[in-house]
């Protein structure tokens, strides 16, 4: 016995958009037009439309559908030009069918406060979203419970960056000009040709354009930071944010943070905003570019040091670096916060109650980096063998000298999926195989332990993960290679 349909499932086939496999590649925005029937509560004085809103809300004889307006004109011209209203009803109330009219619309009619009418409502393309639309195009066979429909996109500024299975490739110009339309921020739609990291080891990537200009110059936002480049030189991917804030938010103001794979600056930028030294580099050249035009568009010189080099040179040197500079007294003076200079304008109350200028800050620059960042997930973790020899000679550095731990190191790395621990602990193993040094899964403060966060999934059985341990110190004070 076939199931009885439910409200829902009638509402769903009243506003689904018309089934058309026309043409391949071909979109005829014309043809998703539509006219839904329904009726309407048409009611008699104006001044009574909030309150039958609310009767009939109350009732649940109101449509309930996103982006239509529940009160409209009148379909009849003169009686809308006179200010009539109606409102729309559930699809279960038909016009001249008294018999679905519940108590409260009878009452109504019968006392003549409203009367109950046939309204054609007209959808058209507009109307439906990008699934929707996708879902009347695409061959039903060309969709699955895991794939859906192809409608992730990784967005940089204007541009839509998508990654479309070979099943896709014959509608990808149709894919495109329908996430265009339905996306008013995106104004150009690309789809990548080949692997990140395996094609390029600057993590460029081959693209084709499927709709709009072939322009890559974009200006993207992030953690209150902007961020210019060209997208076809340089990495940048928007899903990341999360796990940049999540960093940034672990870096304290005045410590000394090392981004070895900086790229053009989402973590180093934003960490400098907040008063924290970053010493960023980048083997690309064109990173290194947009990395240097950034950290001055955001106002972080004070922080926020350039570097072009190989990341594996770059992570004892940058310990070296850091000591000297230190050690010469360097320091970063800031002045006031803008809500501070806002609040010393002559005419604010701080103002008046106090003329008095505060001295600009000075922030000396640490001997030691806090925090090193490795965001290279193909192949970061080969970097590890660098941190041997890091603080040779320098022992009396950190604890128990001092109150100073060793730095942090937060290295990104890619590993298959798994209901259980066996990737993380498996991390943990190619860590261990790296440094030289027995690594366990565990609390990356605890000596000899790994802290290993999943950060995104990249494909069905290929998952993203960010591993913390802070650098032993058998290879921290090791005699360097």
């Amino acid at each position: 016995m076939a199931d009885t349909p439910t409200e829902d499932d009638t509402m769903s086939s009243l506003i689904r958009p018309p089934v058309i496999r026309s043409a391949l590649g071909v979109l005829d925005r014309s043809l998703f037009s539509k006219t839904v029937n329904l009726a309407a509560a048409a009611v008699a004085e104006k001044k009574n439309i909030s309150v039958w809103r609310q009767k009939l809300q109350r009732d649940n004889t109101l449509l309930a559908l996103e982006r239509i307006r529940g009160v409209v004109p009148h379909p009849d011209q003169k009686l809308a030009s006179q200010g009539t209203k109606c409102l729309l009803l559930d699809p279960k109330i038909k016009a001249g069918v008294p018999e679905t009219w519940t108590p409260v619309i009878q009452e109504g009619v019968a006392s003549s406060e409203i009367g109950v009418i046939p309204y054609d409502l007209s959808l058209d393309y507009d109307y439906w979203s990008y699934e929707d639309v996708m879902k009347s195009l695409l061959p039903p066979d060309l969709r699955d419970e895991h794939d859906g429909i192809p409608g992730g996109f990784n967005q940089a500024g204007h541009v839509a960056h998508m990654n479309l299975r070979e099943k896709y490739l014959p509608y990808k110009k149709l894919i495109a000009e329908v996430l265009l339309d339905k996306n008013h921020s995106v104004k150009t739609v690309i789809n990548k040709v080949a692997n990140v990291g395996t094609e390029s080891e600057f993590r460029t990537f081959a693209y084709e354009v499927l709709a709009g200009p072939d322009d890559l110059n974009v200006e993207a936002r992030e953690n209150d930071c902007v961020f210019r480049f060209d997208y076809s030189k340089v990495y940048w991917n928007s899903k990341l944010e999360g796990e940049h804030t999540r960093l940034i938010n672990l870096f304290q103001p005045g410590e000394v943070v090392c981004d070895v794979m900086a790229g053009i600056g989402p973590f180093a930028v934003p960490a400098g905003k907040k008063s924290v030294f970053v010493w960023a580099n980048d083997y690309n050249p064109e990173s290194y570019r947009y990395l240097d035009e950034n950290i001055r568009r955001n106002k972080v010189e004070r922080y926020v040091r350039p570097f072009n080099q190989d990341g594996r040179k770059f992570i004892r040197e940058a310990a070296d670096l850091v000591y000297a500079a230190s050690t010469n007294g360097e320091y970063a003076v800031s002045g006031p916060s803008r809500k501070e200079q806002r609040s010393r304008h002559p005419k604010s109350k701080a103002a008046r109650k106090s003329r008095q200028t505060p001295e600009p800050k000075r922030t000396p620059l640490p001997p030691t980096i806090s925090h090193f960042v490795m965001n290279l997930p193909a192949s970061a973790i080969t970097f590890l063998p660098c941190y041997r020899g890091l603080y040779a000679g320098r022992e009396k550095l950190f604890a128990p000298h001092t109150g100073t731990k060793l730095p942090m190191v937060h290295v990104h790395c890619f590993a298959p999926r798994a209901d259980d621990d066996a990737s993380l602990v498996n991390i943990c193993e190619r860590i261990s195989a790296e440094i030289g040094v027995s690594m366990k899964l565990g609390d990356a403060e605890n000596a000899h332990e790994v802290t290993v966060l999943e950060v995104r999934n990249v494909a069905p059985n290929k998952n993203m993960f960010c591993a913390s341990f802070r650098v032993p110190p058998e290879v921290a004070f090791a005699a360097r290679p």
